[in-house]
């Protein structure tokens, strides 16, 4: 059975509380493996082996600092088979899906190995008479990030790659459910060269994270996982003085107008619902048709949805694997009843799936005539389950979309660009995509929502990404008369 532990400045460290989680194979039920939890302490040496690099690594010059990104880069693209099965027999999501979330990681490593331009500052000469202005960026220091199980390569990717290239030293606490992938990237870094204490590595539950939130050294804290856990890891990490972004959860939704093009809609809300189990906070779990394409598109997405191979991820011809564990597995099944009895229609119950013995698996569901007072509407479901809520107009659907909670990711399918448009500026969600099931953002771009999706005020990579991981600095300078100069310029003494 595998032993995972920290990674504490540049080795592998087992942990001193003595205590411990299971790891298990979502696809068989199995325990497959156990991982350390870290006690104040051992956050604590974490911190201290961080902090203890920061002087040497802050110096670090760009040129070097890029050129260390760019090995990691070329050391993450030659491993994104070994870190793709990783994800696999711990997550439980599809090989495809796997790959699809390092090389969405890859590009902020990417984006990163610019870093010489990125931290470029602003100068402004002779702003009044013999003073010049310039602006420069620092790192914070000691930075930690908390990471959610669904997406263990690419969220840690977000966070640390433009961390470390700004000059911070990094603390990651990955979610227990999934750790090993944090370990081969902390491997992958050492390789690169990154110097011993610039990256570390901490498991386990709330005393780890309770003790990241309050220590006195770590500057900032990065967050994505539900919005109860972000409100709180908002709050504590705030009233301690750090600098917080902290995601949510979401209720994304998919808006189909009437001259929408029904086999590709239907197409997107399968592989949007559907893709990695639902288990993203990009995900499509709420189509909202609009008038009279209710029927056909319900309909369309009813037939694609026999045809959905679920399996272990590990099976190539499966499209969807089981969900991360039993109990996640029940309470999104749970939701199937209680829509029932809230008098909306179940179209596909996953529960009749015929699944591997012993999995998490859980099939495709659609509900459809689901009203926004019902539970699976208000609540992230987090699963394979896309209600269905349907629009008499578009106004009505723009209206649904605002009072949501959640403004995480949107969609809109129509052939309409008068439409798309007003429709980009009248909905209150963060990431809008047109004719685009999951607009998540290209890594030059920024990731983040809008109300109960995000707590903080700057989004996660790219530019927002480099702001949030530096202080801004303005330096005024006088600069003598020079006609009181006794040296010979060799040019007249004006300027």
């Amino acid at each position: 059975m595998r032993r995972t532990r920290h990674y504490i400045g540049g080795k592998q460290t087992s942990g001193s509380s003595g205590r411990a989680g299971p790891v298990y194979d979502p696809a068989t039920g199995e325990q497959a493996g156990e991982v350390d939890y870290a006690s104040a302490a051992d956050v604590d040496a974490a911190v201290a082996s961080a902090a203890a690099a920061f002087g040497e690594w802050r110096e670090v010059p760009l040129s070097r600092r890029s050129e260390i990104l760019f090995a990691m880069r070329d050391l993450v693209r030659g491993h994104i088979r070994e870190l793709s099965e990783i994800i696999t027999a711990e997550n439980g999501k599809v090989l495809g899906d796997a790959e699809g979330e390092v090389l969405r990681g890859l590009e902020n490593l990417e984006f990163a190995c610019g870093i010489p331009s990125q931290l470029k500052g602003e100068r402004s000469d002779k702003v009044s008479h013999g003073i010049d202005v310039h602006s420069a960026r620092y790192p914070l220091g000691v930075v930690a990030g908390i990471t959610p199980f669904n997406f263990p390569a690419m969220v840690p990717l977000w966070m640390f790659a433009n961390a470390i290239a700004c000059g911070n030293c990094f603390v990651l606490k990955p979610s227990e459910k999934t750790p090993s992938a944090s370990m081969l990237l902390a491997g992958l870094w050492q390789q690169a060269g990154l110097p011993d204490g610039v990256f570390n590595v901490v498991h386990g539950d709330r005393e780890a994270v309770g003790r990241l939130l309050a220590h006195p050294q770590v500057a900032a804290i990065s967050f994505v996982g539900s919005t109860p856990v972000a409100r709180h890891i908002y709050a504590t990490a705030a009233a301690c003085g750090k600098r917080v972004q902290a995601l949510g959860g979401a209720k994304n939704h998919m808006i189909v107008l009437p001259d929408a093009d029904i086999d590709m809609a239907a197409d997107a809300a399968v592989s949007a619902g559907y893709g990695s189990s639902g288990e993203r906070c990009m995900a499509v779990s709420v189509v909202t048709p609009v008038g009279d394409v209710a029927g056909p598109l319900v309909d369309a997405i009813a037939a694609r949805i026999g045809k959905v191979k679920v399996g272990p991820g590990t099976d190539p011809h499966a499209e969807m694997g089981p969900l991360v564990t039993r109990e996640h597995r029940d309470r999104v099944a749970a939701y199937l009843d209680s829509a029932a009895a809230d008098g909306a229609v179940v179209v596909a119950d996953g529960r009749d799936l015929a699944a591997p013995e012993g999995g998490f698996f859980l099939g495709p569901c659609l509900v459809d005539h689901v009203r926004p007072d019902m539970k699976i509407y208000s609540d992230e479901v987090f699963g394979p389950v896309l209600s269905v809520v349907r629009a008499a107009s578009f106004g009505d659907a723009i209206r649904l979309v605002n009072e949501n909670r959640y403004g995480n990711g949107v969609a809109i399918f129509t052939r309409d660009g008068g439409a798309a448009r007003r429709f980009e500026d009248a909905v209150d969600v963060g990431m809008v995509g047109i004719n685009v099931p999951i607009p998540v953002p290209v890594a030059f771009y920024s990731f983040g929502g809008w109300k109960d999706s995000l707590f903080g005020d700057l989004h996660m990579y790219g530019p927002d990404g480099i702001r949030f991981y530096t202080h801004g600095k303005v330096v005024t300078t006088r600069w003598p008369d020079p006609s009181t100069s006794t040296v010979d310029l060799g040019f007249p003494r004006t300027r």
